[in-house]
């Protein structure tokens, strides 16, 4: 998407809580928040100024599990 010239933070927003609110499950998932679903990762720099940080993974837990340290 930011290739096609959505700006990087709403392409952000996007893939997270824009999509909640799309699917009509912010109740459920699209935030880090006591109660919510979810799957979290790190990435090695800051993806809100380079996209590319998303490709380098460093970090994976989903549902309370980790599966990449």
């Amino acid at each position: 998407m930011v290739n096609f010239g959505m700006p990087l933070l709403d392409a952000l927003r996007s893939a997270t809580s824009v999509n909640a609110r799309v699917l009509h499950m912010s109740d459920k998932i699209g935030a880090v928040k006591t109660g919510l679903l979810a799957d979290l990762i790190a990435v090695e720099g800051d993806p809100t100024k380079d996209v590319g940080a998303l490709r380098k993974v460093k970090f994976v837990m989903k549902g309370g599990v980790v599966f990449k340290e």
